[in-house]
């Protein structure tokens, strides 16, 4: 056998190995699914609530209105905030604030505190792991492929309402609300674990290059410095002076009025 041959032999394994930003956008896939627990919980929960402490449906309303409104607010500042400190430092703290959220929620004795637990930790939690961070992942880790990933993060959120909406509609109804709204607790804790060994700002943390990339003209980004609410506040001046800004901001804030608000 000759020399080429080995060589030929010994790199094969090596090309079949998964590029780490796979297993970067799998973990974030199941953060974003994990994350989106919540999103299918208050219309299973609303009528137990109802029935047990005699809120009234506004009350209700107005802590899940709350969280659609910080679930936007945050997503500027989070990516800001990912900049500076670090996607899993920030994405950890979003799941831990989902998880607080929903499993405090089962203390609950007072309708304020459905606004603290409802709308302020869920709320600033999903907020900080909305479309953002799916974008971040897309962009720092893949070069080619990338629409494709940015597509199924994206889905990450539809996807975790559909399969978290059948057990917790069967667990408010036959076990009661606090089993149901543990369940959506345990899967944000159970998704900490891996985004914090898994997941890293940049692919040159890994020892690799984005997927795609070219080794001989790929320059790595530079790191951010700097405060991360002045970055995000002057984000957000320059974008608002673009149609496309405001056309796109309307375009989901419809979207997230007709499938969830209403």
């Amino acid at each position: 056998m000759t020399r080429s041959t080995l060589d030929a032999d010994t790199a094969q394994p090596a090309r079949a190995r998964i590029h780490p930003a796979w297993w970067v956008a799998a973990v974030a896939f199941v953060a974003l699914l994990a994350a989106a627990g919540f999103r299918a919980a208050p219309g299973a929960l609303m009528v137990p609530l109802h029935e047990e402490f005699g809120w009234s449906t506004s009350v209700m309303s107005l802590a899940v209105s709350i969280n659609l409104l910080l679930f936007g607010l945050t997503a500027p500042f989070a990516a800001a905030l990912m900049d500076r400190f670090g996607i899993r430092q920030v994405v950890a703290a979003a799941l831990t604030l989902v998880a607080l959220g929903a499993g405090g929620s089962v203390l609950m004795t007072a309708s304020w505190q459905l606004l603290i637990f409802w709308g302020l930790l869920i709320g600033l939690g999903t907020g900080s792991m909305a479309l953002v961070f799916a974008a971040t992942i897309a962009n720092r880790w893949f070069v080619h492929r990338r629409g494709l990933v940015m597509g199924i993060l994206t889905a990450g959120s539809a996807t975790g309402q559909l399969i978290f909406l059948p057990p917790v509609a069967l667990l408010a109804e036959t076990t009661g609300w606090r089993p149901a709204s543990l369940v959506v607790a345990a899967a944000a804790l159970l998704a900490v674990p891996l985004v914090w060994f898994v997941l890293r700002d940049h692919p040159e943390d890994r020892g690799a290059l984005p997927y795609g990339a070219d080794p001989e003209q790929y320059v790595p980004p530079a790191r951010v410095t700097g405060g991360a609410a002045q970055r995000a506040i002057e984000g957000l001046l320059f974008a608002a002076k673009t149609r496309a800004f405001w056309a796109l901001a309307i375009a989901f804030a419809i979207c997230g009025a007709t499938t969830n608000g209403l």
